[in-house]
């Protein structure tokens, strides 16, 4: 419920988990769409957002999934006008994620008319023979014309998903892919190696020793990465992020990132508070993690009764919680400035991780001058290891 007393949260996100059809890969709460399940939790959606309004002014707002963009323009309509209706609209940043096979120019049309800016395209690939092997609904023709439609909607920040180390993906695929994402000249580019996820059908097939894992393979298509996107005009800012630079929008964080990075991303790197709505949704507000159920009815039952679908709060003591912001920002090009992270945590980094920041410096994973401390290339690549030394 609205805190009155305390400062209003600025940063919003939404899970929307109804896909087409599931992923081979995907560990995120989702399921198949049926219409009158979705009418419902966009009922339920409405409601959850009117519990929160009065403690929000979002300047980032995040509807991921999921697939956002498989609900109707009638579904989506009904979100967007509680919003307004709410003062929930006129974010610096409004992303949704979008999956190119349910892209329209009707929808894109209704999204930049309520003030959406940014889209996240799930690309994954631009190879039939593995977007087929991941499952996925869309073809590589259809992420061109989904791409022409929202630019030609007037979409000017646009972030291309892609994915690495997918089994049977050679490097030739991998460098071609990387090739027409570039000429295709978004504004970001997110790419993740795969991950096998417990309860999905890739970790069971790797279970089954249908494939193995060529770890050196996929440090290579790393660099490949990194390679190509800075030739192509991108900053690494995150391990998996690159974005270019507007000369337009304010960098709010650090010089070191550039001005078209996900900002709704930073703050979660940079330990901000946010609200998360939805099933499954996380979200820490006023020093309190909270954590809706991951159960789409469970969650329209629970706010048909008018209260919030909470499965679990905790509040952090605040040198864990100091430890958790330590190992989420590490993950960032910049990695800490000193005052940046005493400023957020009201720790110092330099008393309480000193041995943990040595450790890592003499393994070549970090760097430190006066000011920072920082991963290294070769950090960045283990950084969830490096993070585990922060962690209290």
């Amino acid at each position: 419920m609205a805190n009155p007393a305390a400062i209003r949260v600025t940063s919003l996100y939404v899970h929307i988990p109804f896909c087409a059809q599931k992923c081979a890969y995907c560990a995120f709460y989702s399921e198949a769409a049926s219409g009158e399940l979705i009418n419902r939790y966009t009922a339920a959606l409405v409601r959850e957002l009117e519990i929160v309004a009065d403690d929000l002014i979002p300047k980032t707002i995040f509807c991921g999934g999921g697939t956002p963009s498989l609900l109707n323009l009638r579904q989506w309509e009904t979100i967007l006008r509680a919003m307004e209706k709410l003062n929930l609209l006129g974010a610096e940043e409004f992303t949704v994620e979008c999956n190119p096979a349910t892209v329209s120019a009707d929808k894109a049309k209704l999204f930049r008319d309520f003030g959406i800016n940014r889209i996240s395209m799930g690309v994954q690939s631009l190879d039939e023979k593995l977007l087929d092997r991941l499952g996925r609904i869309h073809s590589r023709e259809m992420v061109f014309k989904s791409f022409d439609i929202l630019r030609a909607a007037g979409f000017e920040n646009i972030n291309l998903d892609l994915m690495f180390a997918i089994p049977s993906q050679t490097m030739e695929i991998w460098r071609a892919t990387l090739h027409e994402a570039m000429a295709m000249q978004s504004e970001h580019l997110s790419s993740y190696e795969v991950i096998y996820e417990d309860d999905t059908p890739l970790f069971e097939q790797l279970k089954a020793g249908e494939f193995s894992v060529d770890e050196k393979l996929a440090c290579e298509m790393y660099e490949e990465l990194i390679s190509q996107a800075t030739n192509g005009g991108f900053h690494q800012y995150e391990i998996a992020n690159f974005a270019r630079d507007a000369k337009s929008i304010n960098r709010s964080i650090h010089q070191s990132i550039p001005s078209l990075a996900c900002q709704h991303n930073v703050n979660y790197w940079r330990g901000g508070s946010f609200y998360g709505l939805g099933p499954s949704a996380t979200g820490y507000v006023h020093g309190v993690r909270t954590k809706n159920w991951s159960n789409t009815q469970l969650y329209c039952d629970q706010l048909e009764k008018g209260k919030r679908a909470i499965e679990s709060s905790e509040e952090l003591p605040p040198l864990r919680r100091a430890g958790e912001i330590a190992a989420f920002g590490l993950r960032m090009n910049a990695g800490w400035p000193f005052a940046e992270f005493e400023r957020a945590t009201s720790f110092d980094l330099r008393n309480e991780w000193a041995a943990e920041m040595n450790q890592l410096a003499e393994r070549g994973w970090a760097s430190r001058d006066t000011d920072r401390f920082q991963l290294t290339p070769q950090g960045l690549r283990f950084a969830d290891s490096a993070a585990e030394l922060f962690l209290r």
